[in-house]
């Protein structure tokens, strides 16, 4: 019955993006409100915007990524729009939220990855899964913010604080081994684990992702010797303790 839940909510979930899809390729304007330049392209300075998070916003991730027991304030969070290109070069409009100490640092790398056409497969507010991880990650969807505390501890984790980003997420999965098990989520996203196969949407050592986001200061969970989180760039621990010094 779980199965069925979660393939029913995918499925909700694709019908969405279809009537995304078909809303955008009617009017390409609309994603700039409608603002182009003159030769009929999307103005990046119009459609990346950052704005705090507005009432109707909150109701979208209100009991979702936005936990009632979820401790971060409000106010330190900002939602921003932006477009990405797909593997087939199609304009998306995007959606992310993150903490406002990295808004303009997202902002910039997403423009950034945008304007050199790479391609992004989903940027959608996880409260569209549900806030379910396991989902989000399922259907390759680039995210920030998901209020959660680190296991048995009070300690809120960096997605919990809007610090982390995710991008593309089934091709770049988080492995860990346990006990002698390995663990894969997404679960899907096993045959992506051989990271000296080629295949779309993978991120490494050489690729724009990596090299804009830890030039704008965060790390790389590739990088990591106890486990793998190929998808995953965070603050460093330093800065977090600086800003949030309670957080403990």
């Amino acid at each position: 019955m779980k199965r069925l839940i979660r393939i029913l909510t995918i499925l909700r979930v694709m019908t969405m993006g279809f009537c995304a899809l078909a809303e955008e390729s009617t009017d390409m304007q609309d994603m700039t409100n409608g603002k182009t330049t003159e030769s009929g392209t999307p103005n990046t300075e119009d459609a990346f915007r950052i704005s705090e998070i507005t009432d109707e916003i909150f109701e979208r991730i209100q009991g979702k990524s936005f936990k009632d027991d979820c401790t971060l304030p409000r106010e330190d969070l900002r939602y921003l729009h932006v477009l990405h290109v797909d593997l087939q070069g199609e304009t998306h409009e995007g959606e992310m939220i993150v903490n406002y100490h990295i808004a303009e640092d997202v902002l910039d790398i997403l423009r950034q990855l945008y304007e050199a056409n790479y391609p992004i497969e989903r940027i959608r507010l996880v409260d569209e899964y549900g806030a379910d991880d396991e989902l989000s990650m399922e259907d390759n969807n680039s995210s920030a913010f998901n209020f959660r505390f680190i296991s048995h501890t009070t300690r809120v984790s960096k997605h919990g604080l809007g610090l982390a980003v995710d991008i593309n997420t089934l091709y770049n999965p988080y492995t860990k081994t346990v006990d002698g098990e390995r663990i894969v989520e997404p679960i899907t996203g096993e045959p992506y684990l051989d990271r000296e196969a080629d295949f779309p949407y993978k991120i490494d050592h050489e690729d724009l992702c990596f090299r804009l986001f830890t030039e704008h200061g965060f790390e790389w969970g590739g990088d990591w010797e106890d486990r793998k989180d190929y998808q995953h760039f965070e603050i460093p621990n330093a800065l977090i303790e600086e800003w949030y010094p309670s957080n403990k």
